[in-house]
């Protein structure tokens, strides 16, 4: 591993290479020079090179490595997985980010919206029942709940169950 790389070098090898281990070096750098910045990591995120496992293994290295941008470092890898990765496993992987998301700040709400929006109900994915569980445990949490009602009758009118859209449509007419 190459020690002491200039900012301006690691931010170029997020952006604009295409070697994995000269990426790794990179990361392993940022790292150690405790670099603690959204922005640069978020180029890292949309590196087109690199493979769905390893954005989720360089995401989950800096999340832990930095607690306080964790929250934003899992909803950019949530994005990525969702705009880039469009199939089944990578949605899956979308949503599980956004509920690693919500568990450093539960009560945000933006990773609660943000999971239902990329709900896609022509392949059912991610699932709508693991989409309605996480609204729901999103309910005990924000300040608003609105929003999350709106979703969660989406939700119910998109897999044909009338009768919980209507619950919900209900609650959101008593707010």
């Amino acid at each position: 591993m190459e020690k002491n790389l200039p900012y301006d070098e690691i931010r170029r090898r997020f952006i604009e290479s295409n070697d994995f281990n000269e990426i790794f070096d990179a990361v392993e750098e940022a790292i150690r020079q405790r670099i603690e910045d959204v922005e640069l990591y978020r180029l890292l995120f949309w590196n087109n090179s690199l493979s769905a496992e390893a954005i989720a293994m360089f995401g989950e290295k800096i999340a832990n490595e930095f607690p306080a941008i964790a929250y934003d470092v899992y909803m950019w890898l949530a994005s990525v997985f969702e705009t880039v990765f469009s199939k089944y496993d990578n949605y899956e992987g979308a949503l599980k980010f956004y509920k690693k998301a919500s568990q450093i700040k539960p009560q945000e709400i933006d990773p609660y919206l943000d999971a239902a929006d990329c709900y896609d109900p022509d392949l059912n994915i991610p699932p709508a029942e693991s989409l309605i569980e996480f609204l729901l445990e999103g309910l005990k949490h924000v300040r608003t709940s609105k929003p999350i009602y709106q979703r969660l009758c989406a939700l119910h009118k998109a897999i044909g169950n009338e009768e919980m859209a209507r619950y919900y449509e209900q609650k959101i007419k008593e707010i």
